[in-house]
């Protein structure tokens, strides 16, 4: 997994912050406002050459090792921080901006709270009276102190900066979070990717909303419609609507994903539509039976036996999961191992290593990443086990009804027992969709 290294020669080189300053720096270097700053607005626009990276410091010293870090990285969606980044406290995966193209960005520093804004990504962050850090980021808090920009790759332009400063006894009402108790603060100081790429915008959460929940946990949202037929929620019908659909949120702080659902999507939708997502996802809740008949399993009324055992019906289940993962080019094997509701108190048992294993076969020919899902708490520890010993990687995705969903906790969970490390983490960059024939079946 890529990593950055902020190392800079601190050749530092004081410029004015009362007026509006254009300024370069190379790798290795590093610019740094006049003044010390507690509350204060900083503004400006961004150019990175190609591949460059940098960060803009505050409330920082002369030797840059406290107070905050901005990111300022784009490129595709890989598992490095991107533009807009609190490091280590508000990681972001997925940039909005763009190199060689000019971005504006925004810095507001408000009391306890911390807003930074770059081409609609928003991060805010109120840091807590008691802030959860690890040794190396113990400096890692706000008091006053220096606004500085450095790279450490390539070259950052900046224009039209200013900084306006506020009075020290403003304050702000956006209420923190527990970090003394919260797992997520620990994965962010690890560098750990805490991603939920199945969220859907249904049953009452909007982007909005979706957006302020995101912050406030420091989780990152894949949000993503249904495409095909038989789903809830919002259903792409055609291409047509796939691009109108990704017109809407393409701008959103948010990674874009969107969902296969039933079995006749990939004759649907052309493959030109749906690589404009960051991922594509399906799942094997909807199959054939043994009858032929369309069947979603997550409806105990279209679940037909036919007179077959729990163990025969469990072969037909495990035999179109197999050919679903086959044929389909998705990216993420999402609500993976979902049984019938008369079936999941034998799951343990249904689910044998040679059932498992077939799966997994499956998932590791074609590259595809394993979901772990905290609403079914699926698949079993025993699975994600088997699956990181083979090498596979994994996703974190609730697939949520409503506005009322969690914070991943299933997955936190089987982090901890699972020994699951970022590098056992899948991003779009590894994506072989493109490469993968669709197979009309």
């Amino acid at each position: 997994m890529k990593r950055f290294s902020y190392l800079v020669f601190l050749l530092t080189v004081l410029v004015c912050s009362c007026t509006s300053h254009d300024f370069t720096v190379r790798e290795g270097r590093s610019i740094t406002l006049r003044g010390n700053y507690r509350n204060f607005s900083l503004t400006g626009e961004a150019f990175l050459s190609p591949d460059a990276t940098g960060s803009i410091l505050f409330h920082t010293d002369a030797k840059g090792e406290s107070g905050y870090e901005v990111v300022l990285h784009n490129g595709p969606i890989d598992g490095t921080l991107k533009t807009g980044s609190l490091s280590s406290v508000r990681n972001l995966y997925r940039s909005l901006a763009t190199d060689t193209t000019w971005f504006w960005f925004t810095v507001n520093v408000v009391g306890k709270n911390i807003t930074i804004a770059t081409e609609n990504a928003l991060v805010c962050y109120t840091e807590p009276d008691a802030p959860y850090r690890i040794p190396a980021f113990a400096k890692r808090v706000l008091s006053e102190g220096k606004i500085a920009f450095q790279t450490s790759s390539g070259t950052i332009r900046f224009r039209n900066v200013e900084v306006t400063p506020w009075s020290d006894d403003m304050v702000s009402d956006v209420p923190a979070q527990d970090e003394q108790n919260d797992r997520i603060i620990r994965l962010q100081q690890q560098f750990f990717p805490v991603i939920d790429y199945h969220v859907h915008l249904k049953g009452g959460l909007t982007k909005e909303q979706a957006a302020r929940m995101s912050m406030a946990y420091g989780i990152n949202y894949g949000v993503a419609p249904n495409a095909g037929e038989g789903g809830v929620g919002r259903m792409l019908a055609n291409d047509d609507e796939v691009y109108a659909y990704y017109d809407e949120v393409k701008s959103l702080p948010f990674l874009c994903g969107v969902q296969g659902e039933g079995r006749r999507w990939t004759s649907t939708f052309s493959r030109e539509a749906l690589s404009i997502f960051d991922y594509l996802f399906t799942d094997a809740m909807t199959i054939r039976d043994q009858a032929g008949r369309i069947t979603r399993l997550y409806h105990p009324e279209e679940v037909i036996r036919d007179g077959l055992t729990d163990e025969e019906y469990m072969d037909v289940i495990v035999d179109q999961t197999v050919k679903i993962l086959t044929n389909e080019p998705a990216d993420i094997y999402a609500n993976p191992t979902y049984l019938p509701d008369d079936m999941q108190s034998r799951y343990d048992e249904l689910w044998t290593d040679e059932r498992i294993n077939r799966v997994l076969d499956v998932l590791e020919r074609y590259h595809i990443a394993l979901e772990i899902n905290p609403r079914y708490c699926i698949p079993s520890m025993k699975i994600i086990r088997m699956a990181k010993e083979r090498g596979l990687h994994f996703t974190f995705g609730t697939n949520n009804v409503d506005a009322n969903f969690g914070r991943l906790e299933y997955c936190l969970d089987a982090i901890e027992q699972c020994g699951l490390t970022a590098d056992d983490i899948w991003f779009p960059s590894m994506s072989i969709r493109s490469t993968r024939p669709t197979v009309l079946y």
